[in-house]
């Protein structure tokens, strides 16, 4: 208890050193078999310092410790922590999975203000899924008790999934709006824990509305949160969020350095909106050619964490290119490079990644962004779809 208040109050004075030594303290002090209140302190920590495997682990374990010592006021509050770690790591669907069962087990128990956050959790996945009756429906449950109860954390979460919402569905001037009061320092600004999260978001928002000048200072204060490593996305959203404001000599740099970052961060989604932005970036300024790939990288991203309306806006983006959303017509493996052709066949031969990468002698993390690559080029969704593409090449006669 003590190290996790020394902690807190390190992070809320932004000395961002001394409250990763007491908040690791208190991850690695838990264990399976602990009491439940010890494991969800541990997830906390966890969470506060962007260790997903840490705070995936002492959720579960709070969980279990629940289920298996009658601890049932400990569920609600465990798959709270399994549901925002889900989030975080980008598997909307899994993390909306908790939060349905996380509100069923709060309502039953009474707790408001973990039913708050529940409703919460479910509003930033419908934000992804583009379902605006499910995002509209949770935060307004959310503010409800937020309200009532003061709980700044809950609403602020339940206003970013509203600014998501308006971002996939084009209304970057809206999100703008809803964000820059969070962000921004101000006695509106959201709780402490949340606010940086959502500054990626507001940046986005402001450049694509005309109003960058704004988040300068706000970027500035988002590369200390990246410096501390809360958050492994946010290296290379701090990139992102650069080329979004730079000028032109610099944000190509920016958007490539980004990208590679991404390589090591994983997270179809993040990954996802710095391809199409970058995509975009290249159009405007009519490098057609480089500007083809990067939509259909986002496009294949988007699909597979089942962010639809950010999917919409890709085969947008992808006909503004004059290239069709649906890729390269079945059996046209000529835009393929010969790494990425080498890289196909083993696929089709049912080899796996590292098989691949073994017999490549690469990286499986250079197969799985060669993978993206070509399933962005071919249209394909799945390496089933992609052996049966080269299995329909291998039977067309060549054309003299």
């Amino acid at each position: 208890m003590r190290e996790h208040r020394r902690g807190m109050l390190a992070l809320l004075e932004r000395r961002f050193g001394a409250a990763v030594g007491s908040l690791r303290r208190v991850v690695d002090g838990a264990a399976p078999g602990d009491r439940a209140d010890l494991l969800l302190r541990a997830a906390a920590a966890a969470l506060l310092m962007g260790d997903l495997v840490g705070a995936r682990g002492a959720a579960t374990a709070a969980l279990v410790a629940a289920r298996t010592q009658g601890e049932a006021a400990a569920l609600g509050p465990a798959l709270e922590y399994l549901a925002y770690t889900e989030l975080r790591a980008g598997r909307h669907g899994l993390a909306r999975t908790h939060a349905e069962e996380g509100l069923r087990a709060a309502l039953r128990a009474g707790q408001r203000n973990t039913a708050a956050h529940h409703h919460a959790a479910q509003a930033l996945a419908a934000s992804i899924d583009g379902d605006a009756d499910a995002v509209a429906r949770h935060v307004r449950h959310a503010q409800e008790i937020s309200l009532r109860h003061g709980l700044a954390q809950a609403a602020t979460l339940a206003e970013w999934a509203l600014a998501r919402a308006d971002l996939g569905d084009g209304r970057p001037a809206e999100a703008a709006d809803r964000l820059g009061p969070l962000v921004r320092p101000g006695p509106r600004r959201g709780h402490f824990a949340v606010w940086m999260l959502a500054v990626p978001c507001y940046v986005e928002a402001a450049a694509r509305a005309g109003q960058g000048g704004s988040a300068g200072p706000v970027v500035e204060e988002f590369a200390e949160w990246a410096r501390f490593g809360a958050d492994p996305q946010a290296p290379a959203q701090l990139l992102r969020c650069r080329a979004l404001l730079a000028p032109p000599d610099r944000a190509d740099g920016l958007y490539e350095d980004a990208l590679a970052l991404h390589e090591t961060a994983g997270g179809d989604f993040e990954r996802a909106r710095t391809e199409l932005l970058y995509g975009q970036w290249l159009r405007r300024r009519r490098r057609l050619r480089e500007a083809r790939d990067h939509p259909g990288a986002a496009l294949v991203g988007f699909e597979r964490c089942g962010a639809r309306a950010w999917a919409e806006q890709t085969r947008a983006e992808l006909r503004a290119n004059g290239t069709s959303a649906g890729g390269a017509r079945a059996g046209d493996l000529s835009a393929l490079t010969p790494q990425q052709l080498r890289i196909v066949r083993h696929v089709a031969a049912g080899a796996t990644n590292r098989e691949i990468a073994q017999a490549l002698t690469v990286s499986t993390r250079t197969v799985d962004y060669h993978l993206r690559k070509v399933f962005a080029a071919l249209g394909v969704r799945s390496r089933v779809e992609l052996a049966r593409l080269v299995e329909q090449t291998e039977k067309t006669p060549a054309h003299p």
